[in-house]
């Protein structure tokens, strides 16, 4: 009752931090991806909450701070694997329930925890992978804004609905997000393994055109190129429409219904 009217009985404040997401989701996205399978739970167990406060997904100054690393410092495996865990990871919390708040660095993949008493590495923008990283915010930050589907009902369980859950042995995780018109809808799908996924199978609301908006693995962002080819048809073979993607290796793609 922190983000609930005093009228309710509530604090009355407008938003809080979700720090069990913040803490669970790291925990996740630091290990391994080998071992992922083992820990599905630390994605979907959030969702059993996201829904009784107002909530912001934190990766906060209190993350990159005291030993703890930056948020880049935290990714696994080599440097390509490190840089995608990352963009997936954003991926995952743009597509996320939750407003969003990120640190001062992270949105260029800063590798140096954060110093009050020195600049942020701004040098490291040169670089082609700090750059995807910064231009994959960028995009992030401007699909948020323009689609409904990922802010309307941001603090509303009316607004999510899993369509993937059970994929822990390939630690694959989709859903749909909802805004208040009918077709407002975004189909968000991560993939944290290094593997690519062919022919993955989802079922949508609507028949027709799926447009690939966003795709953490493109080139642009410093990905493989590993995608939809900007957009898949339904298959209507039975009585709900479903897709056959090609899911990228350590990434996430948002996809939506044409007109």
């Amino acid at each position: 009752m922190v983000s609930k009217p005093v009228d309710w009985g509530g604090l009355g404040f407008g938003y809080k931090w979700n720090m069990g997401w913040m803490h669970d989701t790291l925990e996740y996205i630091g290990r391994d991806p080998i071992y992922r399978k083992h820990h599905h739970g630390q994605i979907l167990f959030g969702l059993h909450y996201a829904f009784s406060e107002n909530f912001i997904l934190p990766l906060s100054h209190d993350e990159v701070v005291h030993g703890k690393r930056s948020i880049l410092g935290r990714m696994p495996g080599d440097e390509w694997q490190r840089f995608a865990n990352l963009r997936a990871y954003y991926g995952f919390m743009f597509g996320h329930p939750g407003k969003k708040l990120l640190f001062m660095g992270g949105e260029f993949g800063q590798e140096n925890e954060w110093r009050h008493d020195h600049s942020l590495d701004w040098h490291l923008t040169e670089r082609p992978r700090h750059a995807g990283i910064q231009a994959l915010i960028r995009d992030l930050n401007h699909l948020y804004r323009t689609l409904p589907a990922l802010h309307e009902l941001d603090c509303d369980g009316a607004g999510f609905e899993w369509l993937v859950t059970h994929d822990a042995e390939r630690s694959v995780f989709a859903w749909l997000r909802k805004g208040r018109q009918t077709r407002e809808r975004c189909l968000v799908v991560i993939n944290f393994t290094p593997k690519v996924y062919r022919d993955y199978r989802i079922k949508v609301p609507f028949s027709g055109i799926w447009r690939e908006v966003l795709n953490t693995d493109s080139d642009r962002y410093g990905g493989s190129n590993v995608g939809n080819g900007g957009a898949v048809r339904t298959l209507d073979e039975g009585m709900i429409p479903e897709v056959s993607l090609v899911v990228p290796p350590l990434a996430a793609i948002f996809l939506v219904p044409e007109p």
